[in-house]
């Protein structure tokens, strides 16, 4: 098939900060691959029967990162996927190094001020921007702090003022080489 990815690279793996795109994104590529999409958070709430915010309350963070870390593990051990874990995986030092050379790591990168944007206009309640300080503030500065874990992706790419489709095409590209 001409849309068929290279033997190269068999599982891509989506990382960036909260309401990047790596869900959207990560759909289109798997639609357009035929891979199976692996969204880690969705299998956490699979696993606990409740939603991210509802298992950060009742579970715990602490709870959350093992399992994270345990399903993003399982999936990265697969070909034919395309990975997308919550915003905080990849925000653990030495996470991206060592992967294997058929994994692509891609960086979606976003602005906290976009990222929080975005995420208020989906009605989305992010756990880690609830507080007492302001959103913005919060999403700043865990940003700063993920910034230097993420850049050890394979690939980075700007989500801001980009559709899914366009940020997969570049991927694709990629892939195909």
């Amino acid at each position: 098939m001409g849309n068929a990815p290279s033997e190269r690279h068999t599982a891509v793996l989506l990382v960036g900060f909260m309401a990047a795109g790596k869900t959207a994104v990560g759909k289109e590529l798997a639609r357009r691959t035929g891979w199976r999409l692996v969204d880690v958070d969705a299998e956490v709430e699979v696993l606990a029967g409740a939603p991210v915010a509802e298992v950060f309350a009742t579970r715990g963070e602490a709870w959350f990162r093992r399992e994270e870390e345990r399903l993003t593990r399982e999936a990265l051990d697969r070909s034919g996927v395309v990975v997308v874990p919550g915003g905080g995986w990849a925000g653990v030092p030495g996470r991206l190094e060592g992967l294997p050379p058929r994994i692509l790591s891609v960086w979606l990168r976003v602005s906290a001020e976009a990222a929080v944007a975005r995420a208020a206009g989906d009605g989305d309640t992010r756990p880690l921007l609830t507080g007492p300080e302001p959103p913005l503030d919060r999403a700043r500065a865990l940003l700063a702090a993920r910034e230097p874990h993420y850049a050890g992706a394979a690939l980075h790419l700007d989500t801001e003022g980009r559709l899914p489709v366009e940020v997969a095409d570049h991927i694709l590209e990629i892939l195909r080489r």
